[in-house]
């Protein structure tokens, strides 16, 4: 069975958009320690909820704190 494309827009209803939220931070903090694990690499995952809330997840005993705005490189930059 294959699941159908979902239109990528924001979800109106709030239960929905939360439970989505949840689901979908569960799958990339799993993702980013399974890429650690299975590659060998640094990952570092830092997710902001709409409320605020940080969620953050690194490979290494690095922590916020200490890794800086070194390790942050804007989007639209070739680093």
């Amino acid at each position: 069975m294959v699941r159908g494309k979902i239109q990528m827009k924001k979800i109106e209803n709030a239960t929905s958009r939360q439970v989505t939220f949840s689901k979908r931070r569960k799958g990339q903090l799993k993702k980013a320690r399974e890429l650690s694990v299975l590659c060998d690499a640094e990952v570092a995952l830092i997710i902001f909820s709409q409320r605020g809330r940080l969620y953050e997840y690194s490979s290494s005993k690095l922590t916020l704190e200490h890794a800086g705005s070194c390790c942050v490189a804007p989007l639209y930059k070739k680093v």
